[in-house]
């Protein structure tokens, strides 16, 4: 009977001992759980930090002015190319503008013109047609002064003179124009040159590392294409103003031709 009790007491004192190491157990295991938790949240808390933190730098990107996107690309393409580049920008528009307002400036109402020499000449009063091409601006009322000064030798001399000043106002006309040509053509070429040299400058990086990094290749490449991009642009810009140059100049020589006729034909009418 002891011997029972003794077994029994025995096994009892093991269970008892089983029981409190697998609630040891599970409570270590909960800790560890509870505590893997708390770090993960921690973990994800300091991860969302930097996101939030980063949010005001793409802010800031974001309210970079014009003006200050542009100098940064100007100095990471490399001042000793883009300057260049923008010399032709420079020169190029200072020669446009100058067209433009003598352009504009040469500009006149030849319908209005001509019907005041004609009231003059039919009246043979060739002084006050004189007078009031004179008074006019403009390359046509030149021309009509020149022949009305020579309406005395004759008509064939008058049309001589017509025809010579005509040639002479159409190069003042288009004066400047072969320089703004050459600055259309010398902004991507000197972009295509400072690309060249940025390759070049490239590949020298990667022979120094030893190694094709993608960012020695993407940086290079990048700094290379920015004086292409810059003098295509001035080249662009450049060429509208071109364009509309010649148009100008295009109407005004053909204003200058129909009133050159309709000159002769008053001066055959009413001439005596």
């Amino acid at each position: 009977m002891k011997k029972v009790i003794a077994l029994l007491s025995i096994a009892g004192l093991l269970t008892f001992m089983n029981v409190n190491s697998v609630n040891a157990q599970e409570k270590t295991a909960a800790t560890e759980g509870d505590t893997t938790v708390a770090a993960t949240e921690q973990v994800d808390e300091q991860a969302a930090a930097p996101v939030e933190e980063a949010a005001p730098a793409e802010d800031v990107n974001e309210t970079k002015s014009f003006h200050q996107v542009l100098k940064e690309k100007y100095i990471q393409g490399g001042a000793g190319w883009m300057t260049p580049v923008l010399l032709c920008l420079i020169f190029g528009m200072a020669l446009v503008i100058e067209r433009i307002l003598y352009l504009n400036m040469a500009t006149s109402n030849v319908k209005k013109l001509l019907s005041g020499i004609e009231d003059n000449v039919s009246k043979g009063d060739y002084n006050g047609a004189k007078e009031l091409c004179r008074n006019t601006r403009g390359p046509v009322a030149s021309i009509f002064y020149q022949g009305l000064d020579r309406v005395d030798e004759g008509l064939e001399n008058v049309e001589k003179a017509i025809t010579s000043y005509g040639g002479v106002q159409m190069a003042r006309l288009e004066s400047n124009l072969t320089w703004i040509a050459l600055f259309i053509a010398l902004a991507p070429s000197f972009g295509f040159l400072g690309t060249v040299i940025g390759m070049v400058q490239a590949f020298d990086d990667i022979e120094a590392a030893g190694d094709i990094s993608p960012t020695v290749v993407a940086g290079g490449m990048k700094v290379a294409l920015l004086t292409t991009v810059f003098g295509l642009i001035v080249a662009i810009i450049l060429q509208i103003f071109y364009n509309y140059i010649v148009s100008k100049i295009e109407s005004l020589v053909n204003q200058m031709e129909d009133g050159s006729i309709t000159f002769m034909d008053i001066l055959v009418k009413y001439k005596r």
